[in-house]
């Protein structure tokens, strides 16, 4: 038998516990941060390009950030069950969230017509879709 083998890694209730309450704070501080970034963006679209342009990357914003905001709570309340949430459907989640967010541009698309400006939208998206850097950059959450 090797060495490998021999050792086993044993988590106590209280380091799930732990591990349970920095996912919830990371959970939250995501989610801010995209919040955050989001209507920095939308704000400098507006001053630099006009309201149809600030309108259109918050917007763009929420076309992610919405889907992402309802699957981290559905994240942060499995923190609170004893099995959390498994990984089909952490996949399904997913694949909810992406399918959600691609039917809010179309909505978009819809409904602001002729005054929507594309590229705003997709600037405010990929803040949002970045918006998890400032965490990293800012410092990560501690518990």
């Amino acid at each position: 038998m090797g060495a490998l083998e021999s050792e086993k890694l044993e988590i106590t209730a209280a380091d799930l516990e732990r591990i349970n309450q920095r996912s919830r704070l990371e959970l939250v501080q995501i989610v801010k941060a995209q919040a955050l970034l989001g209507l920095v963006v939308a704000s400098l679209a507006w001053l630099i390009a006009g309201v149809d342009a600030g309108l259109s990357a918050l917007a763009g914003a929420g076309t992610y950030f919405v889907p992402n905001a309802i699957f981290a709570l559905r994240l942060y309340v499995a923190t609170f069950r004893p099995g959390g949430s498994g990984p089909v459907l952490f996949l399904i989640g997913e694949m909810l969230k992406v399918g959600a967010a691609v039917g809010l541009l179309w909505v978009v698309a819809q409904v602001g017509g002729d005054r929507v400006q594309w590229l705003a939208v997709l600037v405010g998206l990929i803040a949002v879709l970045k918006g998890y850097v400032l965490m990293l950059m800012f410092g990560r959450a501690r518990i």
